[in-house]
């Protein structure tokens, strides 16, 4: 293996056949796909446990303590990378953040050598964000057997931990997902939040799953099997149970000619209020983040009964809680 370049996308796409050990353990978590409904479940049952209300004291314990988390976030992040500190820090963890400003690989050194030096340092677990696909796998593949990885989000390709947290808000208000009608509003095709949840979703059963865009946002329908790809906003919308509005993700636009202008995007995919009324009566409304209110979202009713935009935050900390709790206990096994 070159330890100066990342594996390309092609050579493990997904990285699925790294996230286990040879007892089926969970050792990194690299992606959603493959990962079977009994440990989708186990995941989202212990991020339950670890979820408390708002306003009271939150939960802490010592399943990471003597252990060091290294955060590094090669692409700009608040909420995710904010969410991963907490997480840690909440399980007695020694945390790093690294500042990609700061970062070696400013000065030309490769992400490997990197993972390298502070795996000499003795980390243990590595939290990775990075704008190129293949990277989260490819550091998997290079560290020790003592070492773990997860994927903080990766190119357009993954996010598993938004995609978690994401189905625990869902399954929070709608516990059974076989007769629950989702839609995904808006840059279905950049989006690596949408190919996660969907992921996610398919796994638990989803009875429906709509991804609704403007031609110009329409992903391959090889990577969304069973979805139906929509090009009407009211057609997606009506009866919905849960309805997710998209940012555009502009980083990832190789030509941004011939995409929709704001004005237009808005008048033709912005979810409102006016046009959740086509949604069943008890729909609730989600938002990855960071959202441009006025764009694929109105700001009224981003900030409405119907938004759970909040609880997502809030599911994000005991989200990774249990990610990061999971992956150490695979560890203590060694």
């Amino acid at each position: 293996m070159n330890i100066q370049e990342p594996l390309s996308a092609t050579s493990n796409p997904e990285g699925s056949v790294l996230q286990c050990d040879a007892n089926g353990h969970l050792r990194h978590l690299l992606t959603l796909r493959d990962i079977d409904k009994q440990m989708l479940t186990s995941l989202l049952d212990k991020a339950q446990a670890y979820r408390s209300p708002l306003g009271t004291p939150v939960i802490r314990n010592k399943k990471l303590a003597g252990r060091t988390v290294a955060n590094l976030f090669f692409e700009a992040s608040t909420r995710t990378r904010a969410s991963f500190e907490i997480a840690a820090t909440r399980l007695g963890a020694d945390v790093l953040n690294l500042d990609v400003n700061m970062s070696s690989r400013i000065k030309g050194e490769s992400i490997l050598d990197t993972i390298y030096t502070l795996q000499a340092m003795q980390v243990d677990l590595f939290v990775v964000r990075d704008a190129n696909a293949g990277v989260p796998a490819s550091i998997a593949q290079a560290v020790k057997d003592y070492v773990s990885v997860v994927n903080a989000g990766e190119s357009d390709v993954s996010h598993p931990t938004q995609g978690l947290l994401d189905l625990l808000t869902m399954r929070q208000i709608y516990p059974d997902f076989t007769n629950l009608t989702v839609a995904i509003v808006g840059d279905v095709a950049h989006s690596r939040v949408a190919r996660s949840t969907a992921e996610g979703l398919q796994t638990l059963g989803v009875g429906e799953l709509r991804l609704v865009c403007p031609t110009e946002f329409a992903p391959a329908p090889s990577l969304f099997p069973n979805a139906r790809i929509l090009s009407s906003l009211e057609d997606g919308l009506r009866g919905a149970n849960v309805v997710m509005a998209l940012r555009i993700q502009r980083e990832r636009i190789n030509n941004l000619d011939g995409i929709p202008s704001v004005d237009d995007y808005y008048a033709n995919f912005g979810v409102t209020r006016d046009r959740m009324r086509g949604a069943a009566p008890d729909a609730i409304v989600m938002h990855p983040g960071p959202m441009n209110r006025g764009v694929e979202i109105e700001s009224q009713l981003a900030d409405s009964s119907s938004s759970v935009i909040e609880m997502q935050v809030t599911n994000g900390v005991a989200v990774r809680m249990a990610v990061l709790d999971t992956i150490t206990a695979t560890m203590d096994m060694k």
